[in-house]
Order: C-alpha cells, then structure tokens, then sequence
C-alpha cells in the first residue's frame, strides 16, 4: 500500500487555503487510498521568534481541525512532530549528508534571510537547516508520496536527493520519495493581496479567511476582496487576478469550473455574494466539529497519544537502521540483541 506523508506547520491559524489546498485532499482521497500519516510539524514553528504559549495552543488547535476536517484515526495516523523523537534524530544523520551550498539555496530561505537583513538583523541557524528536518520528516517513515504545493516541491526534491546520495554512500536504507500534486487542490490567494498565497503566518487579516471565522466575518471579508478594474466578470489570472481568485474559490467550493462560473455572474456584487455563501457552508460542518472535539479534549489528546506510538513504532526501525548504516556504535543492548541473533543463527 503506498506511503503518504503530510504535515502542517502551527505557525498561525488555519485558513481556507490550507483546507481547500491540502486538508480536503487528505480527507477525502489520501486517508482511504494509502497508508497515511499526517503531523502538526511543531519543530518547523521554532525556526522564527515564537511565543511558546502560542505554539502549544495553535498545535492543539491544528490537530483539532484536522480531526473536525474529517481526517479519522481509524484510517489515517494523526500526530505531533515533537512527540516522536526519530524526527529528530535522523535530521542531524541527515545534515551529515546535506551540504551548505544546498542550504542556502533554499527559496524560503533566502526571501526570509535577505528580508532580516534589510532590517539588520539575522534569522536563526534553524530556518537555515529546517529543509533537513523535512527531509527526515519524509524518510523516517518509508514514504511514497508527498501531497505538496509548488512552494513545497523544492523541499520534497532535497529529500529525494538526500535519501539516493546516503543509499549511495551507505547502502540502501531510504525509499526515494516523490512529490505528488493534489488532484483536487486549490490555490488560494489572499483576499486582498491577490498575487500572494493566503498563508496563515501572514499579518493580513482582512485577506486571509480563518478555519474558525464566525459566518459573518467570512461574509464581510469576502465582500470587501480586491477585484479589478473593468465590470466584467472573467476569468483571467493573470490580467485579472481578484476576480480569478473569488471564481477559483467559489469553483472549489462548489465543483464547479471558474470559467463556467464567469459566465454566470454579471457583476462582481453577485460573484461575491455567492463565493461568500459557498465557503460559509464549506467551513459550518468544520466549525460545528471543531466546537464538539474541543468539549472533548480526553478524545484528541488520545488520538495524538495513539498517533505518536504507531508513527514511533514505523520510524524508528528506519532510523535505527540509518543509524547503523552511517556507522554509529549501537547501544550495548541492541548490541547484544543482533549479536545474540547471530550466534542463534550460526547454531
């Protein structure tokens, strides 16, 4: 059965681009079709300041809606990244094998570096290293597939890259993942920023629409959404990317295509009003999920209990493996164990 391996990162509240962008993916096709393991990435959350209050509550929150989404424990692995020591433990072997020179070429990177330095600061070691981290996030699990974005791809490529150069230099230890694009996926942009993704680490507000909005703030956001000059409805991302984004939002929200939909709505009044409706009713069953889950907070803490043991037990024979293969001394007990199974074996 094939592997998939997905995370998101607690750096921010949930938003309708990573519902339409990834989890509505991982609810309705990756968790019945493979072998799924999805993570709230909370390592990644520490490679830029951060309240640590924050961070705990948003990873809670995260593990929340991805249950309220529809992701189900029966069919999927659901659990925190820090709960499962292997993550860690197989970054460093793999910064052993990466090199600088493919650090530093890291896209996120370098727009984030460059950008503190215009301010005359300096971003942490970690934001440099955090593709590593990924890198092991993917491995350590024998994982097939990556359901990424193209902002991602970069990412999921180092790891390919990482896991042949240790087989090559070690011996076979890694599968070689591959990035694989969500059939059904959407590209979200903000509301007011249309030429930039809605990404929930943005300052943003207006543009951005949270997971858990009240209906109408939803509503008046998606009223007040950039449009472009001209009175026509058309669908044009490039000459006209307001009005793509309210049609590419309300297509998948409802199934539709955009370019059906331009023709449907005479003015952007109309396109609004019914993109605003369509992402209230795809987010009420969410939100009533979410206020049912968080009155029972004994059921998700374990689901993260019983998600970190089974993702534990997958990882650690691979990183164990990894360990021995890059020649590292096994612990005297484990020593004893494969040198006890090989005396059992002689006889």
């Amino acid at each position: 059965m094939t592997r998939v391996f997905s995370g998101i990162k607690p750096t921010g509240h949930l938003t309708l681009g990573n519902y339409l962008g990834a989890m509505r993916q991982w609810v309705q096709v990756d968790q019945h079709r493979s072998d799924a393991l999805f993570c709230v990435v909370d390592l990644h959350a520490l490679t830029v300041d951060h309240d640590p209050a924050r961070v705990r509550r948003l990873s809670r929150q995260a593990a929340t809606l991805l249950l309220a989404a529809g992701l189900d424990p029966r069919l999927c692995t659901l659990f925190v990244q820090s709960h499962v020591d292997e993550h860690a433990r197989l970054s460093y072997l793999l910064e052993c094998v990466a090199t600088d020179g493919e650090m530093r070429r890291m896209i996120q990177y370098k727009v984030k570096a460059a950008r503190e330095r215009e301010r005359g600061g300096s971003v942490r070691l970690s934001l440099l290293t955090y593709p590593v981290l990924m890198a092991a996030d993917i491995l350590a699990y024998g994982t097939d597939e990556v359901p990424v974005g193209d902002d991602q791809a970069q990412h999921v490529e180092l790891a390919r890259d990482l896991a042949v150069r240790f087989n090559q230099r070690y011996g076979h230890t890694f599968v070689v993942p591959k990035a694989t694009l969500p059939a059904v996926a959407a590209r979200v942009m903000n509301l007011q920023q249309p030429g930039s993704k809605m990404g929930k680490s943005d300052d943003f507000g207006p543009g951005i629409v949270y997971l858990l909005d009240e209906p109408d703030v939803v509503r008046k956001k998606i009223m007040r959404a950039v449009t472009d000059s001209g009175r026509e409805v058309v669908y044009d991302r490039v000459g006209r990317p307001g009005v793509a984004n309210l049609l590419e939002i309300l297509a998948a929200c409802t199934g539709g295509n955009p370019e059906d939909l331009a023709a449907v709505h005479q003015s952007y009044g109309t396109l609004k009003t019914a993109a605003a409706e369509a992402v209230v009713e795809v987010l009420r069953p969410v939100r009533a999920r979410h206020k049912e889950l968080c009155a029972d907070p004994a059921y998700v803490e374990g689901v993260l209990r019983d998600g970190a043991n089974k993702a534990r037990e997958r990882a650690r024979p691979v990183v164990d493996a990894a360990y021995r293969a890059i020649g590292l001394l096994p612990p005297a007990s484990e020593a004893e164990s494969v040198a006890g199974g090989v005396l059992n074996a002689a006889r």
